[in-house]
């Protein structure tokens, strides 16, 4: 079998392929490449012959970050396996991502790029490509990608903080100024290959920081050609790593995290980033932001920056929540509403009417005293303190991080980057086959759909997203059918059938315990499978809608996500805070779901507590499996393969291979992070006042996340490709949607969910019943109060109990006429006292966060003054050294222009006006 067989073998391949490309919309007719590239077998046979990788041999340095010659730089590593090692059976597929590649290669050579390939040390398959950079190569492109590079050093003074009188007890918490010196201020500009003298340049192999140059070198590998045959065009590392032809592509880390390199040109900047940042030892420090921002680029940065900034802010909120929770541990003996129910001549002389038809028994309600101390700990006057503070200070933290992201924008140069710098992504580059006019340049440019395909793509997106959340609320309504279900079976059997069922249970074991528990674990796994398939199918529908940059890809999946998530992990919250035991009927007349389950009813003291246990085992066990996810997952997966691919002799292994056996990075890695995060927030701002410990466990897991985040990045996985980030993108308007629901939900809990506002109303108008003394101002029979009393005989033969006792009346949570009232079993006044109370509890509580965020947010400017006046002083400088430079050498060329001409040039114009013939 010859090439010329194995090439007609290739073409019936390609040519399915290509009509499969074709159905999935993969096919480039408008991306510009290199003439010289034609679409021929020859061509590609030529290409892969004159331009080829030089093959090196390895010259046993480890930390080198060099060709051999010690001089061009690697800026990227391309890794594949060798093909004519491979069997012959699978020799045709071998041969098509052989041509590929080397057609690769060649594009990549004939745009400017450098390589040198390199066997491996510990599997002779393996080769290695590195990839250089010419200075050139990266002075265009880094025109291209409009890098700001600095023009002068900063002439502003700076204020001196006025906190600098106490750097002596604050510099241990900071990272070691030997090892991270603080790096000197620029003035800079979008970097212009033509005016290269008036950019501030100490020295041409450091002009470009290593993340500029693998961050210019990925866009170059992102759009270079690997087949072209006619009209189809194909093009970028994504796709093939993504067929095989590849199997990584990375920018390499600049030594072992845990040693410094000896290489005289190594920065060791990955070694002091794990000494100051990652090691465990390091927790207390402050994280070097400039540094990992350097390292890492602007995107990781600024997620380390928010998470820090966030992590700082919740100490405060974490503090007042303690205090909270400490006052109601110390005052859970002390209510008189704890008291009550424990108390054997109160609560356990109060029989309680079933929960559930037939099964179900009478009780006493002092078997709930130990459930209601649990309740008195986060049901008190302290959590309407917390929650109105958590409102005020999630608008104290969104505000002060626009200002904190404003210093970030301008300090890392990203003010202006999503208007002029952003590229379109490759994808949507290789699918413009469209023209449109462009509304704003009034030029015809390419597309890759016409408005109605836009609008179906985004009505499918939408449709999809719309049928997820409704199986997720199919799973919820399922939920609370177990929820029924089995409450009646731990009913039935927890309560025998003999006198000895009205006395206490023991310890704390209830009903309604017993089934919130097992139903927020459930729960908690429905959540875990759902998250699993929904991920899958959003990433689809997004790659599917084919948004034109990054940006708006990540923005796009952000929201799909975020929704998803949101219906998924607080719908079981809501159903609990607002839904549970609200419409449940009296036990005369029972609200039934579904028409055969009877609805369920909330504990005497409320819903609050099964409220905090679910979101303390949500929030916990979210906690415990990211945690697995992020930390124990990498590490085997990294043990695993140094075990299968250990080397037995003492070869020296150079740095390209050594980061080849860390785990590759996922393109959505740190999405994930983020969305970890505010679903977070959203449990610390939006159920905090059921549970003012969520600020707590929140700075407790936030402090090893940052640690943990940082140890992953940073020992277990390749370098990221650096990438630019004006801000926290579309997070942005979720935190701030989050904190203005925040407001109501908190209101709406402490109204209807807490027994706060029955218990005020009682505490302050119980004088017109006949429960106490006015004067007193006491809680003394609240309980009495807030129970309404039933006659056994107006059972319906479906829920009467199996066994009376004989007993004639019940009690059950509510506020109806006692039997025999002419309008028995309906509301009494005190019932509509309560109800407008919470009404105006809700609007005045609202109207005064609201009022209060409004104001904040407007005293509070977005961008400090200080960074206002540094950004007029950029675009000055930027327009002066820049611009009015080359206007003066441009003046100084024209002739000099006297009376006379100008005379000449006012009458010939005058001619030409009179006669255009002229």
């Amino acid at each position: 079998m010859d090439d010329n067989d194995i090439f007609e073998m290739d073409s019936v391949a390609d040519t399915e392929e290509m009509e499969a490309d074709t159905e999935l919309g993969m096919i480039d007719e408008e991306v510009v490449y290199p003439q010289e590239f034609l679409p021929t077998y020859e061509t590609i046979k030529e290409g892969a012959t004159v331009a080829k990788a030089q093959l090196a041999e390895f010259n046993d340095k480890p930390d080198s970050l060099f060709f051999n010659d010690g001089v061009r730089r690697i800026d990227f590593i391309l890794v594949y396996e060798d093909e004519d090692k491979k069997d012959f059976e699978k020799r045709h597929t071998f041969q098509r991502r052989k041509r590929r590649r080397e057609y690769f290669e060649a594009s990549l050579m004939k745009m400017g790029l450098e390589l040198e390939a390199t066997q491996s040390v510990i599997d002779e398959k393996l080769l290695f490509v590195k990839v250089h950079m010419p200075w050139d190569v990266l002075c265009t492109y880094a025109e291209v990608l409009h890098i700001k590079l600095p023009i002068q050093p900063n002439d502003l003074s700076c204020h001196p903080s006025p906190w600098r009188c106490l750097s002596f007890l604050t510099k241990p918490f900071y990272p070691s100024e030997e090892l991270i010196t603080k790096e000197a201020e620029f003035f800079t500009a979008a970097f212009e290959k033509d005016r290269l003298d008036y950019f501030y340049m100490k020295d041409k192999d450091t002009f470009f920081t290593p993340s500029m140059r693998s961050r210019m070198a990925y866009y170059i590998l992102s759009r270079a050609p690997y087949e072209i045959r006619g009209n189809i065009k194909k093009f970028g590392i994504t796709k093939l790593l993504g067929g095989g032809v590849y199997k990584a592509a990375y920018p390499l880390h600049d030594c072992r995290f845990n040693v410094k390199s000896k290489e005289d040109d190594c920065p060791n900047e990955r070694y002091l980033l794990y000494q100051e940042w990652a090691n465990p030892k390091s927790f207390y420090k402050m994280q070097p932001l400039d540094l990992i921002r350097k390292y890492y680029g602007e995107k990781i940065g600024i997620y380390f920056a928010w998470l820090g900034f966030y992590t700082i802010m919740l100490t405060l909120a974490a503090a007042v929540g303690l205090g909270c929770f400490i006052y109601g541990y110390r005052t859970q003996d002390t209510s008189t509403w704890s008291k009550e129910v424990c108390n054997p001549e109160i609560g356990g002389q109060i029989v309680m009417c079933p929960q559930c038809d037939r099964e179900c028994k009478f009780w006493r309600l002092n078997s709930t005293c130990e459930a209601s101390k649990k309740l008195c700990i986060f049901d008190n006057f302290g959590t309407l303190v917390f929650a109105v503070f958590m409102s005020i200070w999630v608008t104290l933290f969104l505000e002060f991080w626009k200002r904190y992201q404003a210093e970030l924008e301008y300090e890392w140069d990203t003010v202006e980057f999503l208007e002029q710098e952003e590229p379109p992504r490759p994808e949507y580059e290789a699918k413009c086959i469209y023209e449109r006019k462009n509304p704003v340049t009034g030029v015809k440019e390419k597309v890759p759909y016409t408005a109605c395909g836009r609008c179906f793509r985004v009505s499918l997106g939408i449709g999809t997203v719309v049928f997820w959340i409704f199986l997720i609320l199919a799973s919820i309504v399922a939920i609370i059918v177990y929820r029924l279900a089995v409450f009646f079976a731990f009913s039935a059997k927890l309560r025998t059938q003999d006198l000895r069922e009205l006395e206490p249970l023991k310890e704390y074991v209830t009903p309604q315990m017993a089934t919130s528990v097992t139903a927020s674990l459930i729960s908690f796994v429905v959540i875990m499978i759902l998250n699993v398939l929904y991920e899958r199918v959003a990433i689809w529908i997004t790659d599917f809608e084919l948004p034109r940059t990054k940006t708006d890809y990540e923005n796009s999946l952000t929201l799909k996500m975020f929704l998803f998530q949101f219906v998924n992990y607080y719908s079981s919250c809501f159903y609990i805070a607002f839904v549970k035991g609200k419409a449940v009927g009296y036990p005369g007349d029972p609200v039934y779901l579904l028409g055969k389950y009877r609805n369920e009813e909330c504990d005497p003291g409320g819903c609050l507590i099964e409220l905090t246990t679910q979101l303390s085992i949500i929030m916990g066990g979210k906690a415990i499996w990211n945690n697995i996810q992020e930390v124990l997952l990498p590490w085997v997966k990294n043990l695993i393969f140094r075990y299968f691919t250990r080397v037995t002799s003492q070869k020296v292994i150079p740095r390209w291979e050594q980061d080849y056996e860390l785990q590759p990075v996922s393109q959505l890695g740190l999405f994930y992070e983020y969305l970890e995060m505010v679903i977070q927030f959203g449990f610390v701002t939006l159920f905090v006042a059921s549970f003012p410990l969520a600020p707590v466990l929140a700075l407790v897991n936030n402090l090893f996340e940052i640690r943990v985040d940082a140890w992953k990045i940073t020992t277990q996985f390749r370098r990221v490709v650096p990438e630019k980030a004006q801000h926290i993108g579309a997070w942005q308007p979720i935190l701030g949607g989050i904190a203005i629901l925040a407001v109501a939900t908190n209101a709406m809990i402490i109204a209807f969910t807490s027994d706060m506002i029955p218990r005020l109303v009682y505490y302050w108008s119980f004088s017109v019943y006949p429960y106490g003394n006015y004067s007193n101002h006491t809680m003394e029979g609240y309980i009495n109060s807030s129970l309404s009393i039933f006659s056994t005989s107006h059972f319906s033969n479906e829920s009467m109990p199996i066994a009376t006792y004989n007993i004639t009346t019940c009690r059950y949570r509510d506020f109806r006429y006692p039997p025999g009232h002419p309008r028995q079993y309906e509301y009494n006044v005190y019932y509509w006292h309560v109800i407008a109370a919470k009404m105006a509890f809700i609007i005045v509580v609202e109207h005064i966060v609201y009022l209060t965020k409004f104001i904040l947010s407007y005293v509070i400017p977005d961008v400090p003054y200080a960074v206002r006046e540094q950004i007029k002083r950029e675009k000055y400088l930027t327009q002066v050294i820049l611009h009015e430079t080359n206007l003066k050498l441009v003046t100084k060329r024209l002739k000099p222009i006297n009376e006379e001409t100008l005379k000449d040039t006012a009458m010939k114009m005058a001619m030409e006006e009179l006669d255009p013939d002229f």
